[in-house]
């Protein structure tokens, strides 16, 4: 009973943790195209969603010491654990396709910036710029090729690139020091893995969890089975 009630917690864990990765791609969503890659996000949110169910069976199962309902509790978790297997299979697969994905689509995301009347691909690079702390692709330099800084001939890099405590910043190329000197590349690469690298280890630490439930589901089956004393007492025959 109290391992089900861990199953509940286990539950709230991990919709949250799948929650918070669907809201964190969608502030990099322009640097990724590949929405398989919110799979395992998906799965363990229904996972999740399906381990609150799985607790309630195990505790009716085992209160009213039901061998049914203990198979039963003991197929599901089955089940569920090669669920999230295969949630870490594809998370350390997607993990490895981050990289190329990002090189892929970030260079066409910073040409297609616009600062006058910016668009949501416009905004997300503004939001990573004073997220991650970073300036352009690989440093600062990038933005000169793009076809905005083209246009505006004004030698100057978007405000996002600024460093936060300095208030009279404008972006000028004259002034790198007032810039940061990391790209952005880098480190979204590295916050996404960081992201699916949480829906491997939620997945492998409840997956643990469910293992020890079929033990102990295991085991009380076995004493049902194996002690007609234990199992006269509860139907409330008599034993001689």
């Amino acid at each position: 009973v109290f391992l089900n009630l861990i199953f509940w917690a286990a539950a709230g864990i991990l919709c949250y943790v799948g929650a918070y990765v669907f809201i964190t791609y969608d502030d990099y969503d322009h640097f990724f195209e590949d929405v398989y890659t919110l799979i395992p996000a998906v799965i363990i949110i229904a996972v999740g969603t399906l381990l609150f169910i799985i607790g309630l069976i195990g505790c009716c199962a085992t209160i009213r010491e039901s061998r049914c309902g203990l198979a039963t509790f003991v197929i599901i978790l089955l089940l569920v654990f090669i669920t999230e297997v295969v949630v870490v299979v594809l998370g350390y697969i997607y993990r490895a396709k981050v990289e190329d994905e990002v090189d892929h689509s970030i260079r066409k995301v910073y040409n297609g910036y616009n600062g006058t009347n910016p668009d949501a691909a416009s905004r997300a690079i503004d939001y990573v710029q004073r997220q991650l702390r970073c300036c352009g692709i690989h440093n600062y330099s990038d933005w000169e090729n793009t076809v905005w800084f083209k246009q505006t001939k004004n030698n100057s890099v978007p405000l996002s690139c600024c460093k936060a405590a300095l208030s009279n910043c404008t972006g000028s190329l004259t002034h790198p020091m007032d810039l940061y000197s990391e790209g952005c590349e880098a480190l979204v690469v590295k916050k996404l893995q960081e992201i699916m690298m949480y829906v491997i280890w939620a997945a492998l630490a409840f997956a643990a969890i469910q293992l020890l439930g079929m033990l102990c589901a295991c085991i009380v089956l076995c004493r049902r089975s194996r002690d007609p004393a234990y199992e006269l007492l509860i139907t409330g025959g008599t034993y001689a």
